[in-house]
This record gives structure tokens, C-alpha cells and sequence, in this order.
């Protein structure tokens, strides 16, 4: 699964969504974002932002320093 990344370690909201934003505009139907934040607000808002959108929050996994969040785009967004 290629996967493209973005890493949002050290932006405080509402950065990590305004990237992931602009990163998912470039992407095409199907491919999968993995971002990395340390934003303990992005907990909430990326899930929040990922059903607003119509994206599928494939994963979440903490790794004690950070969050990967796995994000497939819908052909909606």
C-alpha cells in the first residue's frame, strides 16, 4: 500500500488540518495520506475532519511520541 506523507509534528491546531487539506486536493481517489501529529486537539479534529469530508480514517496508532493516522480519499473530497 504506497501511502504519501505528511508530517504535522510540532503544528498546533488548526495547521494540521489546513495541510492535510491541501496535501489530499493533489491526491487522487483511493490513495492513502499517513500523517504524523503530536497536537493532542488533532485526536478529535482529524476523525471530526475525516466524516465531515467523506474521507475513511483507516488507522490510528499512538507511538508514545506521536499519532499516524491513516487516512483514505473518497471520491467526494
Amino acid at each position: 500500500m504506497d501511502r504519501k506523507p505528511l508530517d504535522c509534528l510540532g503544528l498546533k491546531c488548526p495547521r494540521p488540518i489546513v495541510e492535510m487539506a491541501k496535501k489530499m486536493r493533489k491526491m487522487d481517489y483511493g490513495e492513502i495520506l499517513e500523517v504524523h501529529a503530536d497536537d493532542p486537539v488533532a485526536v478529535h479534529d482529524i476523525p471530526a475532519w475525516c466524516e465531515t469530508t467523506g474521507n475513511k480514517l483507516l488507522k490510528m496508532e499512538n507511538s508514545g511520541e506521536f499519532i499516524k493516522y491513516l487516512i483514505k480519499k473518497s471520491p467526494k473530497s
